[in-house]
């Protein structure tokens, strides 16, 4: 599928200055899809023109039949392009699209996908951000919103769903028409239709009707976490309600897995997510915790982006950001995840300071001349580090003063837009504060601050803050423990609550000297932090005695942080985390920590200390599993992709033991070492109950250092598309395996080739192909030439951002080998 011209901030600012749109009317005929690829659509939009005579266009990306504006026919010149120019425009205008869409097997807009277990055949729709059009015609941006009322035929045994409850259906024989009350003011990107044989749950919670819908192959797992997913979503919907002091809206509120979709989609009203998060074995605690996450994060934008929108896509932060920030305040406030802040920071936040140094940094707000510049804000800066800066805010003027300002931000602009100015001006009202300094720092400036410790006069120490290439630092408030060592742990003697609002802030008087100072405590900020040589060797000594999950992971990710900018061997990560691995009481924060270790050993080391390292892991791993609970499923699965030794696979093959899970895990690791066990591979898929089942065996593949087994995957996921956007990271991870350098050579000038066509698969496919299948083993050589390549034009904005930010990781990981391998 051809990438399709892209509206410019200039072009929407005229059409919204000259347009009010006022309805949408949008008959929809899915029954061609039962057995084929084609979507018919009529879409009826009236809007009225501020200035009569005045020109426009309507995007629609699908081939047109007809179109009629004010029942003039409009042909010829008037369509192509994906745009349909409108002339002559009255005061109020009615205009009658009807399209053809024929390329919903791409996954673009509108996708078609077949359940391979049992031939069914469901469809969904994911237009953000500009993907509407690709569907049926309309005003396709932001601050053009309007109510929406579907009328959807389907075949008679579908279950249509969409944003608005109670729909109303009719039997026609062998389809079923599905009429839909209309929606609230809606931007073109949010409105869904999904459909198909779904398997469906139901329940009544606290005043809403609640539905889980999924793949009829998956209703046993469905089944089995419909509870789970019913409590997370009563209490995200309360919790929400109550801090926003605006309820959801409607009754209803479902909840959508579909296959073939990478992450998820806030639909109002109809969130749409990956049916990889539907599990299809017992999942860890930080899958878990991951799911209530992106729960939660959709939820919240049903009001950070649905109720009220971004004007224009230089605001995407206003979405993404404070949907990210709110999934971890409301998982810790309202469910059982208390330290999701803590896993935040193990995890997510360490890739958003590499990313924040890089090529690809740029601001958490940022012009956005067009949206296909604007997709390549879909990154870690808008939606990790923006969560962060937010939690930093929060600190800075208080929750009261920042729930107080939502508030009043929600009461103004419910079912409009809303820029940046507008939300500070509603936080500055309530907190009191002059927000122009922090607005700029933060906001407008890229790269992290640095935060360091220095000896001032006589004892006392000073905390310095460096702002990005010479710029001032922002203002930070933060904390700094004071920790001493009582026996095996470590006690916080104080907690010092810290304001730098220029270069440096004079710490109190400490007293004895303190076995560790930790800066950013409970991670208030969002910026590195440099130890000097003796922190760093009490952080490496005392990581693990520190108290709280949230003091160890500042602890851990200072030391990353360490090993990225190479300045502390991987070595000495390794030998630290394992012992930190060994003894974490906070279940979630295990994943992660583990995560960071085996990507330590294996990519971030020279390579003749990788097994080495990898067996310290893996028995590290061996005496968690004995210990039992939740922590031994999380070491066993670590276990799984580090074992060198007979010793370490009678463990696996003994762990795996009713785990279909794990025995795939255990298969692979065998198959990159070189001993493929077909027989086994067979064994395992006939018994394995996940319909995806074929992507596990296809992984085992995928790890063999064999060139035909690699050029098999390589086919099936570059060019036949066949594998799931939701399964490609963890196929990409059995593919490049760092051992297997000379066998992998080939596929860097592959990846190469495959750029430019990346985007035409739309956003979401585009940037996760150009992550997952980046080639992270390659040689120095490599650098240079995917650089250049990713800065062509021949590369989306979207892709390039992607690859660049690769490139930046993997040139740390050579200099941090160097480092390591220096006298």
């Amino acid at each position: 599928m051809n990438a399709l011209p892209s509206l410019t901030s200039d072009e929407a600012r005229t059409r919204a200055a000259l347009l009010s749109v006022e309805r949408y009317d949008i008959e929809v005929d899915l029954t061609g899809l039962a057995d084929g690829n084609v979507l018919r659509a009529v879409s009826r939009i009236e809007f009225s023109s501020r200035d009569v005579g005045a020109s426009t266009f309507v995007d629609c990306a699908a081939d047109v039949v007809s179109a009629t504006l004010n029942g003039r026919s409009l042909t010829g010149v008037a369509i192509g392009g994906a745009r349909i120019q409108l002339d002559s425009l009255q005061e109020r205008n009615t205009l009658v699209v009807e399209s053809v869409q024929s390329s919903t097997e791409q996954g673009t807009g509108v996708h078609r996908s077949v359940d391979a277990t049992d031939n069914e055949v469901y469809v969904w729709t994911s237009f953000e951000p500009d993907e509407a059009r690709r569907a049926w015609a309309c005003f396709d941006q932001p601050d053009l919103k309007a109510p929406f009322a579907f009328t959807v035929t389907a075949p008679v045994n579908w279950r249509v769903v969409s944003n608005s409850d109670s729909p109303q259906s009719e039997d026609l024989g062998e389809s079923r028409r599905w009429v839909f009350p209309e929606t609230p003011p809606l931007s073109t990107y949010v409105p869904v239709i999904n459909a198909g044989p779904f398997h469906e749950i139901r329940s009544s919670r606290d005043g809403f009707d609640l539905g889980l819908l999924s793949r009829r192959s998956l209703a046993t797992f469905l089944d089995r976490d419909a509870e789970e997913l019913f409590g997370l979503t009563t209490a995200g919907l309360a919790f929400f309600g109550e801090r926003f002091a605006l309820a959801f809206p409607q009754r209803s509120y479902d909840q959508v897995f579909v296959p073939d979709m990478g992450g998820a989609m806030e639909n109002y009203g109809c969130v749409t997510y990956s049916d990889a998060f539907i599990y299809r074995r017992d999942p860890s605690p930080s899958e878990r915790e991951l799911r209530a996450e992106v729960l939660l994060h959709e939820m919240a934008h049903m009001w950070f982006g649905d109720i009220v929108t971004m004007r224009w896509w230089d605001d995407l932060w206003l979405n993404e950001a404070f949907a990210e920030w709110a999934s971890h305040w409301a998982a810790e406030a309202a469910t059982e995840f208390t330290d999701a802040w803590a896993s935040f920071l193990a995890d997510r936040k360490a890739g958003a300071y590499q990313v924040d140094r890089g090529p690809t940094s740029h601001p958490i707000r940022q012009p956005a001349p067009s949206v296909a510049v604007a997709t390549a804000g879909f990154d870690q800066i808008t939606y990790i580090k923006g969560a962060s800066v937010l939690k930093q805010l929060v600190a800075y003027v208080g929750e009261p003063c920042f729930v107080e300002g939502l508030r009043s931000y929600f009461a103004a602009h419910a079912w409009g837009n809303a820029t940046l100015a507008d939300l500070i001006s509603h936080l500055a009202g309530a907190s009191r504060r002059d927000l122009t300094t922090w607005t700029k720092g933060w906001l407008e400036t890229a790269g992290p601050d640095t935060l360091a410790l220095e000896a001032a006069e006589g004892s006392d120490l000073v905390l310095r803050a460096t702002g990005p290439d010479g710029t001032p630092a922002r203002p930070h408030r933060l904390d700094v423990g004071v920790y001493d060592q009582q026996g095996d742990a470590l006690v916080r003697r104080d907690l010092l609550e810290v304001r730098v609002d220029g270069e440096a802030a004079a710490l109190p008087e400490l007293g004895d000297e303190a076995t560790l100072v930790l800066i950013n405590d409970n991670d208030l900020t969002f910026a590195t932090v440099r130890p000097d040589e003796s922190v760093t060797r009490q952080l490496l000594a005392h990581a693990a005695a520190l108290p709280t999950g949230t003091s160890r992971a500042v602890a851990m990710s200072t030391l990353w942080d360490l090993v990225v900018t190479a300045e502390l061997p991987a070595a000495r990560f390794v030998e630290c985390s394992t012992g930190v691995v060994v003894s974490e009481p906070v279940e979630p924060l295990i994943e992660p920590f583990l995560r960071h270790t085996l990507q330590a050993a294996e990519l971030w080391a020279p390579a003749d200390l990788r097994d080495t390292l990898l067996h310290s892991i893996a028995e590290a791993c061996l005496h968690v599993v004995e210990h039992g609970g939740a922590r031994r499923l999380v070491a066993l699965r670590a276990l799984a992709r580090s074992a060198v030794t007979e010793d370490h696979f009678t463990a696996l093959h003994e762990g795996a033991d009713g785990d279909i899970d794990l025995q795939w895990r255990t298969l692979t690791r065998l198959a990159a070492l070189g001993r493929m066990e077909r027989e086994a591979v067979d064994d395992v898929r006939s018994r394995d109950r996940d319909p995806d089942a074929w992507v596990r065996a296809l992984g085992v593949e995928a790890a063999q250092p064999d060139p035909a087994a690699k050029e098999s995957v390589w086919r099936a996921a570059m060019e036949e598309h066949k594998v799931p956007v939701g399964s490609l990271f963890a196929l990409a991870a059995a593919f490049w395996q760092p051992s297997q350098a000379d066998v992998l050579a080939p596929f860097s000038d592959r990846y190469l080739a495959a750029l430019p066509g990346l985007a035409g698969a739309g956003m979401i496919p585009a940037m996760a192909k150009a992550s997952a299948m980046y080639p992270i083993v390659a040689g120095t050589d490599f650098i240079d030439r995917v650089a250049a390549v990713a800065s062509s034009s021949v590369v989306s904005p979207v892709v390039a951002n992607r690859v660049l930010e690769r490139t930046e990781l993997l040139r740390s990981m050579v200099a941090a080998r160097n480092l390591a391998e220096s006298p």
